[in-house]
């Protein structure tokens, strides 16, 4: 429905889109506009001094950034204003941030491609927002490795015959290369994987794995080990593997994570780090503290296992599956713990957050990539009687409306 003639945008929501109010009361939402701006539907007819040339020409269709054209300080400031709100949500209407920590353009090293073949057309790129695929040719947010490796891609893709009609194209940058995941709706022929090993070759891929519809991932390429580094651990990520968005990011959660650890512990004491992943922070929590690693996850607990294994860390980490929504460790299992890391999904841990509750745990670390999910998993928290001890946002989505954050909780 086509929105009321000259609004006024009064504040930016939590998708990233301007927010107005309509004559008759009801609230509108406007993308791409400023705090500020009056707008004729979406024309934007009195534009905000903060409004700045966006850095991408796929700006405004590409699905992949909603805030390129918000100057740099009052976009980052609404950033730290989610995890503000956030808290102010759960009961902690007083929290002081510390400085956001902000991801530079170029850095980011995952990229999640849909691919669609139609009329002998293919098409590869990022959706629109509730919309069909933007071709991309560049992209500023990606590592430039990534970033030039999406036209080698569609080119490759188009001579594939295993991609019938749509697929997806998942590529994490590791240590060792650029890590390929292709989603296909056809069975590879052997041209098809003569072709993929090629492309492995050519552009430094250490491994192509393919999964063909339902069917188990399994590698059509493999050049050399797909190695990505954690806290200086040799890791082999399963394909399409959960890594940080960036470095940068990873670093500074990490950085808040081992400050938050108890400043009284022994060599025995150990922490519940629950929803491990590979072991981005299992790895860097094993220098300071035993670690007991809870992931559900199967092909990741493994890397994460053969990985401490293979750097003698057995004893030092101790990896468990356990899916952590329909099997939480319950508060007698969490009642051994001085202090518990976790670092769930985007949907939050509301199951077992509600066990660390009960138990009273006494320190509880929390790396969230949600807002709302954080606040209403903090309610249950302050409800508990936990005080709030830190809390720092941590802009890892260059341009969008996500934000990743690391807030400590303490009895």
């Amino acid at each position: 429905m086509q929105q009321p003639s000259h609004l006024r945008i009064t504040a930016i929501g939590a998708d990233g889109d301007g927010i107005a109010r309509r004559p008759d009361g009801t609230t509108a939402f406007i993308p791409f506009t400023l705090p500020g701006e009056q707008v004729d539907g979406s024309t934007v007819i009195d534009p905000s001094p903060e409004r700045i040339e966006p850095a991408c020409p796929h700006f405004g269709t590409c699905g992949g950034c909603s805030l390129q054209h918000w100057a740099e300080a009052p976009y980052l400031a609404w950033k730290a204003g989610l995890l503000q709100d956030a808290l102010d949500r759960a009961g902690y209407p007083d929290a002081v941030l510390a400085p956001i920590v902000a991801s530079p353009p170029g850095t980011r090293r995952r990229m999640d491609l849909a691919v669609k073949r139609q009329n002998g057309v293919l098409t590869l790129g990022f959706h629109q927002r509730r919309g069909p695929i933007v071709d991309l040719d560049v992209c500023p947010v990606l590592d430039p490795v990534l970033a030039g490796l999406i036209p080698r891609l569609r080119q490759m893709l188009r001579r594939l015959t295993a991609l019938k009609r749509e697929g997806s194209a998942i590529v994490n940058l590791l240590t060792s290369g650029p890590d390929i995941l292709l989603r296909l709706d056809g069975t590879p022929s052997a041209n098809d994987r003569i072709l993929l090993a090629d492309f492995a070759n050519e552009n430094g891929a250490p491994r192509i794995a393919i999964a063909e519809g339902s069917h188990a991932t399994e590698p059509a390429a493999q050049r050399i080990p797909p190695v990505t580094m954690m806290s200086g651990v040799a890791v082999t990520a399963p394909p399409g593997a959960f890594l940080q968005a960036s470095p940068l990011a990873e670093a500074a959660i990490v950085a808040c994570v081992l400050a938050a650890l108890p400043a009284k512990r022994t060599s025995k004491t150990r922490v519940a780090e629950l929803y491990a992943g590979c072991g981005t922070l299992s790895f860097a929590l094993e220098p300071h503290i035993r670690v007991d690693a809870f992931e559900g996850d199967g092909p990741a607990l493994s890397a994460l296992q053969a990985a401490a294994n293979t750097a003698g860390l057995a004893g030092r980490i101790v990896a468990a599956k356990r899916d952590l929504t329909r099997q939480p460790l319950m508060a007698k299992e969490l009642a051994a713990y001085p202090v518990v890391v976790l670092d769930p999904p985007f949907d939050g841990a509301a199951v077992q957050i509600a066990q660390i509750a009960v138990a009273k745990v006494p320190r509880v670390i929390y790396v969230s990539c949600n807002p709302a999910a954080l606040a209403r998993d903090a309610r249950t928290l302050h409800g508990a009687g936990y005080k709030l001890l830190s809390a720092t946002p941590i802009d890892q989505f260059l341009w969008s409306a996500r934000l990743e954050s690391v807030v400590v909780f303490g009895k």
